[in-house]
């Protein structure tokens, strides 16, 4: 006898993916390498991800694309543009490591596409979310790479996000600008993204021995706190292999060594937690 089992519709869900915009105004605090890092905690869990390229720099292309992307490859420029056919899933590009594919950036055609936007009125800030939209149910999560400024990439970068995570240096500037970051993210919540959060943030390439190192991550404490956000823990260090992994295309857990398998495992804990407070 065959029997029919009938699934319960309310039991049958959509699994999409968690999609994280990673932040921060300041050029040179570690945003790609942040990315890069967070992405092999994730691939390792088992997670099917992809990175996004939202800087024109294209740093996250260099590191994370499994083959060079040409400066004439379709790329996230073209999936924003009004004047170019490609859709995301077009441009798509495999990773280093299998569960990593990345919508690369290279040359200069994601600055032109800035431009545009920039005069593109209505609907503009929501061209990465509708462009996303054709491939989140492919992934379990999305990390979009901000370039550094608060322009409108990084807008239609924030918009298209679930949650937002601040990366960011215990230094003077780093401190002072994280306000001006905080009120950008409360503009996009109120007027294009309802739902956004911050699911924390990261303090990278902490100098934990020097007193202006440890005086500055006080004052940043304290301003996260007053923001009522989590600065996420333990910090980043500064250490270079953090870069010369990412740099090398690989993950702390492959670059080998006991201080490369530990800082790995705080973006394994950063990981659990951005994921923990989107939920």
């Amino acid at each position: 006898m065959t029997v029919t089992v009938l699934l319960d519709p309310l039991e049958v869900t959509n699994v999409t993916a968690r999609i994280f915009a990673l932040c921060n105004q300041k050029g040179g605090v570690g945003k790609s390498t942040t990315t890069f890092h967070l992405a092999r905690a994730a691939v390792r869990a088992g997670r099917r991800v992809l990175a996004v390229d939202n800087d024109p720099q294209g740093n996250l292309t260099t590191i994370a694309a499994a083959e060079d992307v040409g400066e004439d490859q379709a790329g996230l420029a073209d999936a924003l543009s009004s004047r170019a056919p490609e859709t995301i899933r077009d441009v798509i590009v495999p990773g280093v490591w299998p569960g990593l594919d990345v919508v690369p950036t290279s040359g200069v055609t994601l600055g032109y596409v800035r431009d545009e936007l920039v005069i593109a009125g209505a609907g503009r800030e929501g061209r990465l979310r509708e462009a996303l939209a054709s491939v989140v149910d492919d992934y379990d999560l999305i990390l979009i790479d901000c370039a550094p400024s608060l322009d409108q990439l990084t807008i239609n970068g924030l918009t298209a996000a679930d949650a937002v995570v601040v990366v960011t240096e215990s230094k003077l500037f780093s401190a002072n600008g994280l306000g001006q970051l905080l009120d950008t993210i409360e503009n996009v919540r109120a007027y294009y993204n309802p739902g956004l959060s911050v699911a924390g943030v990261i303090v990278n390439k902490h100098e934990e021995k020097t007193v202006s190192g440890r005086t500055w991550l006080d004052e940043l404490g304290q301003a996260i706190t007053a923001r009522g956000l989590r600065m996420l823990s333990p910090v980043v260090p500064k250490r270079v292999v953090i870069s010369d992994a990412a740099e090398a295309a690989r993950g702390l857990d492959e670059w080998g060594g006991s201080e490369a398998t530990e800082l790995g495992a705080i973006y394994a804990d950063h990981l659990t937690a951005i994921e923990g407070a989107a939920s």
